[in-house]
């Protein structure tokens, strides 16, 4: 079952959804400007447009989480772990916490009692 969305139906996003994206952009210019690159530097290295590089910085949901977190990253702005080797650690461990957990969800069904 797929939900299609109507083109002419803008999405909506949480109020908690919205401002960490928010905090996320803000994040990335501070680590830009403290490391004085420019926007348009920054968007080359990060391989996308001064366009899309002005959007992640004002916290638009819209733009891909990997330019995001690409533009994060070269920056020096934290995401999960302040070091490289908490990030790789956590990763582990929440890779073998999802092999424990079961790989689908399905929903109970409802039992048909015909024993009248």
């Amino acid at each position: 079952m797929t939900i299609e969305r109507s083109k002419s139906v803008p999405r909506s996003y949480s109020r908690y959804g919205r401002e960490a994206v928010a905090v996320l952009g803000q994040l990335i210019r501070i680590h830009r400007i403290e490391r004085r690159l420019s926007m348009e530097e920054l968007a080359t290295r990060a391989g996308v447009s001064r366009d899309m590089m002005r959007r992640i910085e004002q916290g638009d949901p819209r733009c891909g989480i990997g330019l995001v977190f690409e533009a994060a990253t070269i920056v020096g702005a934290p995401l999960f772990e302040s070091d490289r080797n908490g990030l790789t650690t956590l990763l582990v461990e929440q890779e073998d916490k999802l092999r424990l957990l079961p790989k689908a969800i399905h929903k109970a069904r409802n039992e048909v009692k015909d024993d009248f």
